[in-house]
């Protein structure tokens, strides 16, 4: 067997039989070859307590490997030990992101990367192209493993003198993988609302999300030169570390005051449980999953937060999704480029380029379509308000999990809606787009010539 690069990401030639492995090919491939097989397995007896049908294990499987983490059944009650160890394990190779899961598979079935198609992967992880690969993905798996590891000890604090030495054990493992994830999935059948006063749970949880959100990239940058000081940064980490706070920051405050007086959801608790549940769900929003407090009785104007929450998600190459918290930074620089009537996007002193910001612009629409579509798809099957669906579908594209209620509702064809965006979601709306587009290059330039917009 040889190994010959061809125009796509991987390419392998196995007896004179050329077969091109496109990047969305390699990305789509690996996503259901793990889904699946797993779907399948989910339907056995000894994966759930009272047997699940083929829909419900596709979701269950999709929104797992995802990263979603909205159910149509009960975790923690409809699936066995077994069950649950086959979900940790999918939130796992899910939040390690289709590029380092496509590299392992590779790897896995022996077969060999060009130094192009490395190049490329390494881009895709937001690395250098002078690192070693293989090295790479073994960094991401370790650190994800060391911080997973510390996450369990801390909460195995509470849960092992509640509920056993080996259940406290294992719920710990659990939601910790869970969080890191940004998977959102609970043992708990009320999620975490029984600990919306614990700051050991809460704070546990809520840094191993939002370490998981920042992604690998910006951990390694700030490791290696955040002791050189803020300058000697990558624009994308000094992005990450100005915005994600401000995000989490007005996100509390928004639902605080918007949330103060209901007496469903912070009114009856203490003034710092008030603080406490208020950061939790808007850290948790921005693709994490987990709620503290019952979300089907927010107020009107909280849903909405929390919709904008969700769509702005979290950091490339992170285990968390939403449009990117780089996307949005970006278009909305751009606007203020274009209000001011400069020339060119400048931030931090560094100029972005325009191929970056018509892909925001791209990503942006691109989604905006494909949520379009899934939302009246939706309406057309589904009897539920515009806002429960609207949040729904949101939740799922951006693999958030959490629910407004609808979830637990849908019907056979809501499901398998909800199964496609939720791995559209995770693999990427431009990737989708590749696919359907299959773009080429051209070297033909037309006459410039204007349109009338605004």
């Amino acid at each position: 067997m040889s190994y010959i690069p061809k125009r796509g990401l991987f390419a392998i030639n196995n007896n004179s039989k050329a077969k091109e492995w496109s990047e969305p090919r390699i990305i789509v491939f690996s996503f259901l070859a793990i889904l699946l097989p797993s779907a399948i397995l989910l339907t056995l007896p000894v994966f759930s307590v009272s047997g699940l049908s083929f829909v419900d294990a596709l979701f269950t499987a999709t929104s797992a490997i995802s990263v979603t983490g909205l159910g149509v059944i009960d975790a923690g009650t409809h699936l066995t030990i077994s069950g649950k160890i086959l979900l940790m394990f999918l939130m796992q190779i899910g939040g390690l992101g289709q590029m380092t899961l496509s590299a392992v598979l590779l790897y896995v079935f022996g077969l060999r990367l060009s130094l192009r198609q490395q190049a490329l992967a390494k881009e895709a992880l937001g690395q250098e192209k002078k690192v070693n690969l293989s090295k790479l993905i073994k960094s991401i798996i370790f650190f994800a493993l060391i911080a997973e590891l510390i996450g369990m000890i801390i909460l195995s604090f509470r849960w092992v003198p509640d509920l056993g030495l080996a259940k406290g054990l294992f719920y710990a493992a659990f939601h910790s993988i869970s969080a890191f994830n940004n998977a959102g999935f609970s043992l708990f059948s009320d999620s975490l609302i029984g600990y919306v006063g614990d700051p050991l749970v809460i704070f546990t949880l809520s840094f191993l999300f939002i370490g998981g959100g920042l992604g690998f990239t910006v951990i390694v940058d700030l490791v290696k030169n955040s002791s050189r000081g803020f300058s000697r940064l990558q624009l994308h980490t000094k992005i990450m570390v100005i915005v994600t706070p401000a995000i989490l920051l007005i996100g509390t405050l928004f639902f605080y005051v918007l949330e103060y007086n209901n007496p469903s959801t912070l009114a009856s608790l203490s003034a710092v449980d008030k603080w406490l549940a208020a950061f939790f769900q808007s850290a948790s929003a921005r693709t994490a999953g987990f709620n503290s407090v019952d979300l089907t009785h927010l107020t009107q104007p909280a849903l909405l937060i929390m919709i904008i929450l969700m769509l702005i998600g979290a950091g490339s190459t992170s285990t968390g999704g939403g449009l990117k918290v780089s996307t949005i930074t970006v278009a909305a620089a751009a606007t203020w480029t274009f209000l001011r009537q400069k020339k060119h996007v400048v931030m931090f002193k560094r100029t972005i380029g325009w191929p970056i910001v018509t892909k925001s612009l791209a990503i942006i629409v691109v989604s905006g379509s494909i949520l379009s579509i899934a939302m009246f798809s939706l309406m057309l099957t589904e009897q539920a308000g515009f806002d429960k669906v609207m949040f729904e579908v949101i939740s799922a594209f951006a693999t958030v999990g959490l629910t407004a209620g609808l979830t637990a509702e849908l019907s056979e064809i809501g499901k398998f809606i909800m199964v496609i965006v939720m791995i559209i979601g995770r693999i990427g709306p431009l990737t989708l787009a590749y696919m359907l587009a299959r773009p080429k290059k051209s070297c033909v330039k037309y006459p410039e010539d204007t349109v009338l917009t605004g």
